[in-house]
């Protein structure tokens, strides 16, 4: 493995990711329900954080009730080729439920399943972003870069939050964000406040759009609030 230095989540670094959130396409208004597809590697390796970080994953959505609420479709991958998606669900609690289900079996990623699978769900009825939750990269990385590309391109943006510290995946996870309009941050179990305060300004741009967020940043001061000044 390289070792190349992960950058970590520090408070700069935070600000830069919601910087770049800020810069994303803004949801079209005529929508009722912003759609999100929140995909997890559940792989053997994120195991030992598991449960913690579905925990934090599922505080996500709190914030968006008050924006018309957001709908989301959870989706993992595991074992030997096993790829699902879960019925689409505007519920917080229902939607933890359904990350607490899920065990991890050891297998290889299947990033590629995931992006052909938003690109799939966009043809049947607009999704405004796609969140992507792991810690490997085992796939042609030519190939991710294509699929990321051509959700930019639909303006649908990845948010890819990658736990550890490969350097070869942090290359990857970087292009494919910046492919798709989306952005990128590491994370690990000692940054878990800020992984949900990112996840959290995610959740609030697709339900409601940039100016949802700029007004969930006011609200909440601390790291989320320095996105105000990144805007201005």
């Amino acid at each position: 493995m390289n070792d190349k230095k992960i950058p970590e989540v520090t408070s700069q670094g935070v600000s830069q990711f919601l910087s770049k959130v800020a810069k994303t396409p803004v949801k079209n208004a005529s929508a009722k329900q912003g759609r999100l597809i929140f995909a997890m590697d559940a792989t053997a390796s994120r195991e030992p954080t598991w449960a913690h970080a579905c925990h934090l994953q599922g505080e996500m959505f709190t914030e968006t009730d008050t924006l018309g609420g957001l709908s989301v479709q959870l989706c993992y991958y595991r074992g030997f080729a096993k790829f699902h998606a879960n019925p689409w669900c505007d519920n917080a609690s229902a939607l933890l439920g359904q990350m607490s289900a899920v065990r991890c079996l050891g297998g290889h990623t299947q990033i590629s399943r995931v992006l052909g699978h938003a690109l799939s769900a966009h043809e049947q009825s607009n999704i405004q972003a796609v969140v992507f939750v792991g810690d490997a990269m085992e796939e042609n990385p030519d190939a991710l870069c294509q699929l990321a590309g051509k959700l930019g391109l639909l303006n649908v943006p990845l948010f890819l939050f990658q736990e550890g510290r490969d350097s070869q995946t942090h290359s990857i996870f970087s292009q494919m964000a910046q492919l798709s309009g989306g952005a990128y941050a590491p994370f690990d179990i000692n940054s878990a406040h800020e992984l949900k305060q990112l996840l959290s300004a995610v959740a609030v741009f697709a339900a409601g759009g940039r100016q949802a967020l700029e007004d969930y940043s006011q609200r909440s001061g601390g790291t989320i609030e320095r996105l105000t000044r990144q805007l201005e």
